[in-house]
């Protein structure tokens, strides 16, 4: 048969086994295991006040992140966000199986864009041979000229 247990009151709370730790007292004498150098060891920067080392020094020498060769580059306009464009190729739009014009939600809906108003561009990549009206907010020269070709038109969405 399953102990009832109380109901807590104020006075029965107390918290769990282990859940607070006694503070560790330095300094209080040689038996206490933290007496006369507190842990710190001997002399030197790291056991001085406000004597911590910095990350990545080497002592004086050339640190690693300073011997190594500068290479990438991060464009501002990835940073602000600017020119940033999700790729849709032709031959991915001609496989759709759409009626009527291709928009920014038909291309939502099939998987081929996944950010919320993130700018569509798209670009000539394989034949197309089915007349599509696609809107988007940019298109590769190439791509415009194979769309016209085919008999369809390419819709430029204005930024806002």
């Amino acid at each position: 048969m399953p102990e009832e247990q109380e109901s807590p009151s104020l006075s029965t709370l107390s918290p769990n086994q282990g859940a607070r730790k006694r503070r560790k007292r330095l300094g209080i004498g040689e038996g206490s295991g933290r007496g006369k150098t507190c842990g710190k060891g001997h002399k030197g920067q790291k056991c001085r006040s406000g004597g911590s080392i910095p990350a990545g020094f080497e002592g004086g020498q050339m640190p690693l992140h300073r011997r190594l060769p500068k290479i990438g580059f991060t464009s501002r306009k990835k940073v602000r966000g600017e020119n940033i464009f999700s790729l849709v190729k032709l031959e991915t739009l001609e496989a759709l199986d759409v009626k009527g014009d291709i928009t920014l939600d038909v291309l939502k809906e099939h998987g081929l864009v996944r950010a919320k108003g993130r700018k569509v561009k798209i670009l000539a990549g394989g034949e197309i041979k089915k007349k599509l009206v696609v809107e988007a907010h940019a298109a590769s020269k190439s791509a415009r000229a194979a769309l016209e070709a085919a008999g369809g038109e390419i819709r430029i969405i204005e930024n806002k």
